[in-house]
């Protein structure tokens, strides 16, 4: 893909309670008709699928009691999951770590900044309204500008 070399916005990732270790960084690239959003994330737990849900939520702050000021997903066009804005494709583990890069034109960098990038610990059925049966949110970064 080709993109400037520095990003628009990033949100550092920060695992919550039951997983202080989680750590990473995902990166949002303005181009001119879409976003490419790359994400590294580190010392994820083990799972039997690997797979995590990973959304932008409408939330300013990861704060709160299993990060409840995040809110639910992003979704200013009021659409059904999976079409929210902040509908990402599930990042996939291997040996505790993800990387995923990936263009949407879903959003606008303008238009995340100071939300919340949030991790969930279970896989998107891409199904159950509003949020894909994701289960507890693991980890969350705020979105800013770089």
């Amino acid at each position: 893909m080709i993109y400037k070399n520095k990003a628009d916005a990033k949100a550092l990732i920060q695992g919550g309670d039951h997983f202080p270790q989680i750590c990473g960084e995902v990166l949002f690239y303005q181009t001119d008709c879409a976003v490419i959003v790359r994400a590294s994330i580190c010392r994820l737990p083990d799972t039997a699928s690997g797979f995590f849900a990973f959304h932008i939520h409408e939330g300013d702050s990861c704060s709160g009691e299993g990060f409840s000021e995040t809110k639910g997903h992003d979704n200013p066009c009021k659409q059904p999951h999976p079409r929210h804005a902040g509908d990402m494709p599930p990042l996939l583990s291997c040996d505790g770590t993800a990387y995923i890069e990936f263009r949407t034109n879903r959003f606008c960098v303008k238009d995340v900044i100071g939300k919340t990038v949030v991790i969930h610990g279970g896989t998107d059925d891409f199904q159950t309204q509003p949020s894909g049966n994701a289960g507890e949110k693991i980890a969350c970064g705020t979105i800013c500008r770089v």
